[in-house]
């Protein structure tokens, strides 16, 4: 199928700025997105707002969650807009605490549930970030725990699918080929990849803690990485792309850096602060997206979602401003980015000033 726009939920602002979500729904909306990635975090913030409950520090009850993903079914159906994934269901495999894991197991049953009720078929799990000593180094515990999340998808009714994702600061899969991997010992038709250009260049190319900004031979890596992903990668394990760049700090991010957070790894501050949509070079995009872009999408042939995961320190700012001025960007960057890859395209049916023309 051609090519079709979205954008990850949290991508229009974070709920603690103020930004409600049928307010980000409607700037994806009038900017011709087709499509969301639901943040969790989206559908709980909404949950309280609708519930009477008394707030509890363990989030909405699942009712109140329900009762929320019914609405922003019902909100994204009347905006045209379908749900592509709920994500992220975070630090689950290789858990050493064997309890915690039996206790996310049951979580998972429930994201289940959810994703029937929001009309989407995908769950996000992006590879675990905890501290090493909670995470198993042992790669077959790792796939022994997700091939139980395959399985259990697919006894669901319908099944679901999961997109697995190595993230630049992932504490035992940070790369798309150890993902790769993963995906393969897995072995489940219902169990993929996303392949994100951030994550991957932001860990063979990118170095946010030196002054350079860059890893040693960063162009030689992207070279060889997007070798190997054309020669080994299975498009039809491929479930979605994402299609971001990242800004090149003026400032190595270590102590003394606005950025710098000591409970976080460099690059997962940099991801929070940093990420910029592709071709946003004068603010200052650096990342070798359009070589990466170019592999996904003529390289491997990959068709389907393409996401436009944003995060960046604007998401915090307070406005109703915020969500338009992402949204635009985000649009103005899909038409670019359909131009320079000759993309065949699903085109929206979005605002004249923002109509998205396949360049064919």
């Amino acid at each position: 199928m051609p090519c079709k726009l979205a954008i990850t939920s949290m991508s229009l602002g974070r709920c603690y700025a103020g930004h409600s979500f049928i307010s980000k729904l409607d700037a994806a909306h009038k900017y011709g997105y087709q499509g969301i990635e639901l943040f969790h975090e989206d559908l709980a913030d909404l949950a309280e707002h609708l519930s009477r409950e008394t707030p509890s520090p363990s989030g909405p009850s699942e009712s109140a969650q329900i009762a929320a993903a019914r609405t922003i079914l019902r909100m994204c159906k009347a905006r045209g807009i379908e749900i592509v994934c709920l994500q992220p269901f975070s630090h689950y495999e290789g858990l050493l605490d064997r309890s915690e894991h039996d206790r996310r197991l049951e979580q998972l049953k429930f994201w289940i549930q959810l994703a029937h009720e929001l009309n989407t078929d995908i769950i996000q799990i992006p590879a675990s970030f905890l501290p090493a000593e909670q995470v198993t180094e042992d790669l077959e515990l790792i796939v022994s725990d997700l091939r139980e999340v395959a399985d259990m998808g697919l006894r669901a009714t319908p099944p679901i699918r999961f997109a697995y994702e190595g993230l630049c600061w992932s504490t035992r899969v940070d790369t798309w080929e150890r993902c790769w991997e993963v995906v393969q010992r897995v072995d489940r038709p219902n169990f993929g990849m996303c392949l994100d250009t951030f994550n991957i260049a932001g860990r063979i190319y990118a170095d946010p803690a030196v002054a350079s900004g860059r890893t040693q031979d960063a162009d030689e890596a992207v070279r060889s990485s997007i070798a190997r992903l054309i020669e080994h990668v299975d498009v039809t394990k491929v479930f979605y792309v994402q299609v971001v760049d990242a800004e090149r700090l003026a400032k190595p991010l270590v102590p003394g850096h606005q950025f710098y957070n000591p409970e976080q790894p460099a690059r997962m501050s940099w991801s929070r602060n940093c990420r910029l949509f592709y071709g946003e070079t004068d603010r200052g995009a650096y990342l070798p997206v359009k070589e990466l872009a170019c592999a996904f999408f003529h390289g491997i042939g990959f068709e389907g979602w393409v996401s436009l995961e944003l995060f960046n320190r604007r998401m915090a700012d307070e406005g109703s401003d915020v969500p338009e001025e992402l949204a635009r960007r985000g649009a103005v960057s899909w038409a670019k980015l359909v131009k320079d890859m000759k993309l065949a395209v699903d085109i929206p049916q979005s605002p004249p000033a923002v109509r998205i023309f396949a360049s064919l």
